[in-house]
């Protein structure tokens, strides 16, 4: 029965991804992510709906328009299939219902996140804006209907992540403020669960960021050149998601307590 939530929600993870990948999509160039419907970028034929069930209609036309084979790029379905896993991967590691929903809406974001600031430099405010104002109302709710959250220490997450990111952000021409408004929207979501899911977020982040920076030199890229740190600050929220709790555990008994 552990499964079940997860089985379930899997689909609806699968048609959240779908609409990631129009916002990765229309939300840089300041389009509307509802119309009009998608279209080949070559020959301009709408995408029928056959062929727009994520991931199953990419393999069906062996990535490529039907109309004018045109090739699809992979991270379509890539986008499409992480999205939902890391969406049903949330009913899998949180009991209460109101945190696992919380929690996979935060991850659902990740991956587009990432994708955006990793092509145009950005994270934009069309999605870090309405998730800021719309999770502390939902995790109020949750909590005044008796889920395990913390409002108190959702305030200290959204305040010490974001804060110590925005102090970064003074400081270094490298930081922009669209990392410090991501920052501050995990800190919120992974605060209200507790503080060290923070740590262990940004730790990550720190952590994927320094080996990311790494690989960029070994492939030639100056010490001078830019890479973003949104997909940093994404991938270290999914690790603290699903193993925040154990890796503060671990780090504790090794270092603190030892």
């Amino acid at each position: 029965m552990a499964w079940l939530p997860a089985i379930v929600a899997f689909p609806f993870g699968l048609a959240l991804g779908s609409f990631m990948t129009v916002v990765t999509e229309r939300v840089p160039a300041g389009v509307s992510v509802v119309s009009p419907r998608s279209r080949c970028p070559r020959c301009g034929a709408e995408i029928a709906n056959r062929d727009n069930v994520p991931v199953l209609g990419w393999l069906l036309l062996r990535g490529r328009c039907r109309n004018c084979g045109e090739r699809i790029s992979a991270r379509y379905p890539f986008l499409e299939l992480s999205t939902a896993l890391l969406f049903s991967g949330a009913f899998l590691v949180y009991q209460s219902l109101w945190v696992a929903i919380a929690v996979a809406f935060l991850l659902v974001l990740m991956p587009a996140i990432a994708v955006i600031d990793l092509e145009h430099r950005i994270i934009p405010n069309r999605l870090t804006y309405p998730a800021l104002i719309a999770f502390p109302i939902y995790l109020t709710i949750a909590r005044l209907f008796g889920a395990p959250v913390d409002l108190p220490r959702m305030v200290a997450g959204f305040l010490l992540y974001g804060g110590a990111l925005f102090c970064v952000a003074l400081v270094s021409r490298g930081m922009g403020m669209g990392d410090v408004k991501l920052a501050a929207l995990i800190g919120l979501v992974l605060g209200s669960l507790g503080l060290r899911y923070v740590a262990v977020a940004a730790g990550s982040a720190i952590v994927l960021g320094g080996i990311a920076a790494v690989v960029a030199l070994v492939l030639g890229k100056g010490r001078k050149a830019a890479i973003p740190f949104g997909p940093s600050l994404a991938a270290g929220a999914v690790v603290s998601a699903f193993w925040g709790a154990a890796i503060a555990d671990w780090y504790l008994r090794t270092f603190v307590r030892a």
